[in-house]
């Protein structure tokens, strides 16, 4: 007895010892694990408006307005410190050397202004996004809602409609979010500023409704009755000339006649 007594402490004490180093093990965790954390996206860069146009293409006139009117700041605001970005139809210079009528220089300041943002709108398009602006024609653009733009999409062509000038993107000058430019050939001319004055302009004029005249004679045929009437109001002069010849000459030989 006094054997297996020493023996059982023993191993009842082995069996304490062991068991807490046990729990120890299951207590300690291995180091924690962190899912990757996805690198923030780079900042679209910087795009001055004003050197593109300026380096881009024949674009000195349309900047010249958007210039004057300041509308290349609102422009420029919406391009970089928006998440919509921004649009921009430019005419070339040629489209503002070809336009005899109407005159821009007649505009209002505020007509002028309105006319640049007639040529923009405030989200950044794809050429494949004008598609689908076709069901949604007319789009609203930086003028407001009185000046909206019709879009049409022929096999991969966009054309545009102000309602008073039909024109074509010719081709993309910049198109990197959230800047997209795209040249166009002719100016975009709102209804909101010029009316339909332009439409009757541009077509033939009528011809004049004159009503038929007689034909007044001519030289020939004046001439003509002019010397019938001529001889006409002149045959009786002649008639009463030969009458009173015929008296003179019977008088005398009517006397002579009593006489002998």
């Amino acid at each position: 007895m006094e054997l297996k007594f020493p023996i059982y402490f023993m191993a009842s004490a082995i069996l304490v010892l062991l068991h807490p180093k046990a729990g120890l093990a299951q207590t300690i965790a291995g180091p924690p694990s962190f899912s990757p954390t996805p690198a923030p996206a780079p900042a679209p860069d910087f795009v001055n408006l004003t050197d593109l146009f300026s380096v881009a293409g024949p674009f000195h006139t349309f900047l010249s307005y958007l210039q004057s009117t300041k509308v290349i700041d609102t422009f420029q605001n919406q391009a970089n410190d928006t998440e919509e970005g921004i649009t921009i139809f430019v005419p070339k210079d040629s489209a503002f050397s070809s336009l005899k009528k109407p005159s821009l220089s007649n505009l209002t300041e505020d007509q002028l202004r309105s006319l640049c943002l007639f040529h923009a709108m405030p989200h950044y398009y794809t050429l494949a996004d004008f598609k689908n602006l076709t069901d949604l024609s007319p789009v609203s653009t930086f003028g407001g809602g009185q000046y909206g733009l019709n879009f049409t999409d022929d096999k991969g062509t966009i054309h545009l409609s102000s309602g008073l000038t039909n024109t074509k993107v010719s081709s993309s000058v910049h198109s990197t979010d959230p800047v997209a430019v795209y040249q166009i050939d002719k100016i975009l001319l709102p209804e909101a500023i010029f009316g339909t004055d332009i439409l009757v302009s541009d077509a033939p004029a009528p011809a004049p409704d004159i009503t038929p005249v007689a034909d007044s004679p001519t030289d020939a045929t004046t001439g003509g009755h002019s010397t019938s009437s001529m001889n006409t109001s002149s045959s009786p002069r002649t008639a009463s000339w030969s009458q009173w010849s015929r008296l003179l000459w019977a008088v005398p030989y009517g006397m002579m006649m009593l006489v002998m």
